[in-house]
């Protein structure tokens, strides 16, 4: 772990993220899951994986909303450290500021994508990534019966750590063992 911890302390360093960063939003640092299934294609058409028991759930929970009409597609999954820390650089290679970039995207250590419990999710007829999805009827399903298959959502409006609001979010909350 200490390994883990002091590789993620030298990416934050790279990047500029204050070393403060995970009691500044109550985050805990997440380990990265190596025991990864493929459980289907992205709305970009990127091969995605999650952890055995999550990509099970997320199967279940998915057939259940098709067969009452809701389709729900995945945008990403899991999401490697290095691949946190590729789209945190490409940010501020735009010119954007450390700080900004930290509002929506969680420093490489704290993603739950790390964990291959998370999903961010969508459907058809609405653009990615957007809060627009919250007037969705797949957001409205996903609400009243993601519980059922241990998945919740992790950033709500107002929520304590001060993470901005992501109604597309959600992470396996099952004992997941590897």
């Amino acid at each position: 772990m200490l390994k883990y911890e002091d590789n993620i302390k030298e990416i934050h360093k790279r990047l500029g993220i204050p070393a403060d960063y995970g009691n500044r939003f109550g985050l805990s640092l997440q380990l990265e899951e190596v025991n990864l299934v493929e459980i289907e294609k992205d709305v970009f058409g990127r091969p995605q994986r999650l952890s055995i028991n999550a990509s099970n759930l997320w199967s279940a929970m998915k057939a259940q909303a098709e067969k009452e009409g809701v389709l729900l597609q995945v945008v990403s999954a899991y999401r490697s450290v290095f691949q946190q820390e590729r789209i945190i650089q490409q940010k501020l290679d735009q010119g954007q500021s450390i700080s900004k970039i930290l509002e929506v995207v969680a420093a490489p250590g704290y993603s739950e994508h790390h964990t291959g419990l998370a999903l961010d999710i969508t459907t058809s007829g609405c653009d990615p990534l957007t809060e627009l999805f919250e007037l969705t009827a797949a957001f409205s399903w996903l609400n009243k019966r993601a519980i059922k298959y241990s998945f919740s959502l992790s950033y709500p409006r107002d929520n304590g750590g001060g993470v901005s609001y992501e109604p597309w979010h959600w992470a396996c909350r099952a004992n997941v063992t590897t």
